[in-house]
């Protein structure tokens, strides 16, 4: 059986000594608290997760809000990705859609949730719609700054070749684009996940934003939390997820 190296048990020895100073930190300042509504301790959230685990709702609003992130994510991806593309290849198309872009990337994406509840009701379509749009602008300008930052000898040799422009954009710039477009889709899933719980505590019955808000109303702050760290582990794995995909699919630009 192979030993991991001491680097990365030095890094593993680093990470658990963070999150046991950062529970430490928080029972502690539970105890000095002594209100269980203002800041439960470690303890009584655990206990709180127990109980969601085997009453089984927690997997139900799980289910729920990956769908919703996924499928949200999954929208902006196929929307931003070709558009940068074009974008950086095209400069007419560039100059006719930048200004529409430029106006509409500083809103919010908590400022759509009216709208998207008039156009498109309560439940998963405006939570889509939400999460699309919060994934949309970061993944569209990492893409575009990948797309632009193509390098003019690869495209002039490319042309002296006889490529034609579709062979342009799949075969010079979207590889070219690809660790940015990388870096964009892991920052685009964080957002999606920011997003979606907004959507969900105001535009949703189920969730883990609709659970947390349900229970911040009925003031169980444990199990707010519970909701809260599901959030972030969930989004933490996905993370991780994205991050090992990209390792071995960019092997050729990581290592030119």
């Amino acid at each position: 059986m192979t030993s991991l190296p001491s680097s990365q048990l030095g890094k593993i020895a680093w990470s658990v000594s963070g999150i046991a100073l950062f529970v430490s930190l928080w029972w502690a300042v539970a105890l000095v608290l002594g209100n269980a509504v203002l800041l439960p301790s470690p303890g009584a959230v655990l206990t709180g997760l127990v109980q969601l685990v085997e009453d089984g709702s927690i997997w139900t609003d799980i289910g729920a809000s990956l769908k919703r992130v996924i499928g949200g994510f999954l929208i902006a991806t196929a929307l931003a990705v070709p558009l940068a593309l074009v974008m950086a290849f095209s400069k007419p198309v560039g100059y006719l859609v930048a200004p529409i872009l430029n106006f509409l990337r500083p809103i919010p994406p908590i400022a759509w949730i009216p709208i998207a509840i008039l156009w498109f009701g309560i439940g998963d379509p405006p939570s889509y719609f939400i999460t699309a749009l919060a994934a949309f602008f970061p993944i569209f300008i990492n893409s575009y700054a990948g797309g632009i930052s193509v390098k003019p000898e690869h495209i002039n040799a490319a042309r002296s070749l006889g490529a034609t422009r579709r062979a342009l954009v799949t075969r010079i710039y979207l590889p070219s684009a690809m660790p940015l477009i990388a870096t964009g889709l892991r920052i685009g899933l964080g957002q999606s996940w920011m997003a979606v719980v907004t959507a969900e505590l105001i535009a949703a019955q189920s969730g883990l934003g609709y659970m947390i808000q349900a229970n911040r109303l009925a003031l169980e702050t444990g199990l707010v939390l519970v909701g809260m760290s599901v959030i972030g582990v969930l989004g933490a794995l996905m993370t991780a997820i994205v991050q090992h995909v990209e390792k071995h699919i960019l092997v050729p630009w990581n290592n030119p």
